[in-house]
């Protein structure tokens, strides 16, 4: 009998986390399978392996410890893939053979499938003096220009394109143009941006005093602090990037702050790491530990929590062991502090359960109580293994004790590592788990509210075509389960209608018991006022977050999923829709005698003779779509090929359906002999070059969105069927209109692509 709640979740773990031979044959036949590879996996650095397979066992079964998918999808698989999430990445060196040593190390991590972090505060500016080769320095937006054609190349471990985060701090000179990089739709894709703020900037602020941009000891300009502070909210209020993180709280609370500086994170902002730092992530299934749900007597098993939460700690040390990793400097790192990053999922389903809104005091009250008692089983946790396998080798008890997280832990807990050490030097996270929690039955995603009670989502067969089917809420599953048809409570809220101050209430009383950081999403209403906006930037500030990250739907970010206001007890309704399917043609659209089109013109550096690419479109139903290709130079030695590749392009275009990726492909050609700096910006091929130009068209066509790679306009994409036509980008991955922004990440609801790997 299938473990499962909705075919959905089978076919997640299908697709991303069963075992299989290199032809697809299956070598986990169930989920009993994959839990039970895990669990041996974990076990075999234990003393008495049988003994703690049978536990780790325990723990994975029903869902109620999560390890994070590449946990789930390499443990026990005898591949060459990291069992590590994330990575922050060393410090860029400020010399040409550093910041290029540097991006092999990236390249590196990512082909194993890691997502990266990086600062880019310690290249100089743009325009300063580049000593002994009479030049002026690109600046470090240009190198992050590299970054991301690099990150396009490489696909990480499971099909999965990698994810990268930049940030930069506030009082470096090229910050300004750090923040309005994302306002080019077609730059920096594979990037989340990030501004590292600091308490004098904040204090700046707050009293409308001056600031200094500053780099290596000179001062390159002074401005207000409040213009750069409206600028950034500017950005993001329009663009959703970039986020806001405040380093120095960070590096205040850290546990390790007498031997490490913090100043990047992993991609969805939860992991907060030192160079070469890794992230290792797991979250405890609260709505599992729930009985009585909906009942007076509903409550958390705080003594299952404890014992669960034990178990989740010693499985997460032992993968530090387990675990290969891309580079030996990680391995160093991570070995040398045992950091483990152990989080929750299903926190607002949990609440439902037991009768609590989200977003409420007394909500948030219970969050605290459940996030205390998951660090404090944690710590101790830590403690006991310190005194079976000893503390974490860069251990000072002294030191530990007067920073980070302790200064509020409790007293006998303090009082024991003091006496015995800890094991892992952190301990909590809340990261990104869409994934799996639609895997584990739909529970609501990390610390966020519950996205949508029930909607339809496409799901792909494999013979190809795509079958509707309804995805619930845990919560509302189990309410149909007990209560039928009765109306839902009304203290069942979603992200759609939760204020936004009540987001960021429920973060701080989570970041509280956090010892890292928390990945989460403050959703914003699309008319919310620019003053409004900006006070959410605050609040968090105030009540003591450690980063902000907010969404607002508009017409250059589009809108997160949208979901109908009808009755969720009952079936999700299916409006009828206008033109709504992918047309994919079994025959190519016949060419009329005349098209409308563009010609662009392209002069590659090293070639004497320019490129013209002409792109002529087609009118269906209104709609503009792309219809052919022409490449025509007076430069011979690319006749052949660019013959070739218009022909096949121009096919692709006359096929019909989501054609972007052609874009996509094109621009991740790179050129052994090198690219080229055209524009400001580094050009990895001549081929790269085309896809920008026909991308270039596409955009302005309105068949594609810039971010994303997403149809716009077209009447023959997919359209998700959940309420009114969205808007913005379409996945990459699928094509699908399912798009939405959750913990950070921009993550597809049809087929759970996430850009944060």
């Amino acid at each position: 009998m299938s473990r499962f709640h909705a075919p959905i979740a089978e076919q997640i773990w299908d697709m991303k986390y069963r075992l299989k031979e290199a032809d697809g044959t299956p070598i986990d036949t169930s989920v009993e399978d994959t839990w039970r590879r895990i669990a041996r996996a974990l076990a075999v650095v234990e003393k008495d392996p049988v003994l703690w397979e049978e536990r780790f066992y325990a723990a994975l079964e029903g869902f109620k410890f999560l390890p994070a998918g590449r946990i789930t999808a390499g443990a026990g698989t005898g591949r060459a893939v990291t069992l590590f999430n994330c990575f922050v990445m060393g410090t860029i060196p400020d010399t040409m053979a550093g910041i290029f040593e540097a991006l092999k190390e990236a390249a590196l991590t990512m082909q194993q499938g890691g997502g990266i972090g990086y600062d880019f505060s310690t290249i100089r500016p743009r325009g300063a003096e580049v000593k002994g080769v009479a030049a002026d320095a690109s600046g470090p937006l240009s190198f992050m220009d590299v970054w991301d054609a690099m990150c396009r190349t490489i696909m990480s471990a499971g099909s999965r394109r990698g994810a990268m985060m930049a940030t930069m701090r506030c009082d470096h000179p090229d910050i300004e143009a750090f923040i309005e990089a994302k306002k080019d739709a077609a730059r920096l894709r594979m990037f989340n941006l990030s501004v590292l703020i600091t308490d004098p900037f904040m204090a700046a602020v707050k009293a409308d005093g001056p600031w200094e941009l500053v780099f290596g000891g000179r001062v390159y300009q002074t401005m207000p602090a409040r213009d750069l502070w409206n600028r950034t909210m500017r950005n993001t209020y329009d663009f959703a990037e970039p986020g806001v993180i405040f380093i120095d709280r960070i590096n205040t609370a850290n546990n390790l702050g007498y031997v490490e500086q913090i100043a990047a994170t992993n991609p969805c902002g939860e992991q907060p790491l030192p160079p070469y730092g890794a992230c290792l992530l797991g979250s405890i299934n609260l709505p599992t530990l729930v009985s009585g749900a909906f009942s007076a007597g509903a409550s958390l098993d705080v003594a299952a929590l404890d014992d669960l939460v034990r178990m989740a700690v010693r499985m997460m040390d032992n993968t530090v062991d387990a675990s290969r990793f891309p580079l030996p400097q990680q391995e160093a790192e991570a070995r040398a502090k045992r950091r483990i990053g152990l989080g929750v999922t299903g926190l607002a389903d949990a609440l439902l359960m037991v009768g609590l809104r989200y977003g409420s005091v007394e909500a948030a009250a219970q969050t605290e109580a459940w996030m205390h008692a998951i660090a404090r089983a944690a710590y101790l946790a830590s403690v006991d293994l310190a005194q079976e396998k000893g503390a974490f080798p860069l251990f000072d008890a002294q030191a530990y004790l007067a920073s980070g997280t302790m200064a509020g832990m409790d007293a006998d807990v303090r009082a024991l590592i003091a006496q015995h050490g800890i094991r892992n030097a952190l301990l909590t996270s809340v990261a990104p788990t869409g994934t799996i929690s639609l895997y584990a039955g739909n529970v609501s995603s990390g610390i966020e509210p519950v996205f949508a009670y029930a909607y339809t989502r496409k799901v792909l067969q494999k013979d190809g075509s795509r079958t509707q089917e309804e995805v619930v809420d845990y919560a509302v599953r189990l309410w149909r389960e007990t209560h039928g048809e009765a109306p839902l409570p009304d203290y069942f809220v979603n992200a759609q209608t939760l204020p936004p101050l009540d987001h960021v209430r429920m973060q701080a009383a989570a970041q509280k018991w956090i010892d890292s950081s928390i990945s989460k999403t403050i959703n914003c209403p699309e008319d919310i006022s620019f003053d409004a906006f900006q006070e959410v930037y605050m609040a968090a500030w105030d009540q003591g977050c450690k980063g902000c990250t907010t969404y607002r739907p508009n017409a250059v970010t589009g809108s997160v999923l949208t979901v109908s206001e009808a009755a969720p007890a009952a079936p999700a309704q299916v409006p009828e829709e206008k033109g709504g399917e992918v047309v994919y043609l079994a025959e190519p659209l016949s060419r009329p005698a005349a098209l409308e089109g563009n010609t662009y013109k392209v002069k590659w550096p090293g070639s004497e003779h320019a490129l013209y690419i002409t792109v002529n479109d087609i009118i269906i139903s209104g709609h503009r779509r792309p219809f052919e290709v022409f490449i025509n130079s007076k430069n011979m030695e690319h006749f052949a090929w660019t013959v070739a590749l218009t022909r096949m392009i121009s096919a692709v275009f006359r096929r019909g359906g989501d054609i972007s990726f052609v874009v996509e492909e094109l621009k991740a050609v790179f050129d052994p002999r090198g690219g080229a700096w055209m524009e400001g910006r580094y050009v990895p091929s001549i081929l790269a070059a085309i896809g920008g130009v026909i991308e270039r068209h596409l955009i302005a066509i309105g068949f594609i969105e810039g971010e994303g790679l997403g149809l716009k306009s077209d009447p023959h994409a997919e359209k998700m069927v959940v309420g009114g036509s969205p808007r913005g980008a379409a996945c990459p991955s699928c094509g699908s209109f399912a798009v939405q922004m959750k913990e950070g990440c921009m993550t597809c609801n049809d087929c759970s692509h996430s850009k944060c790997g």
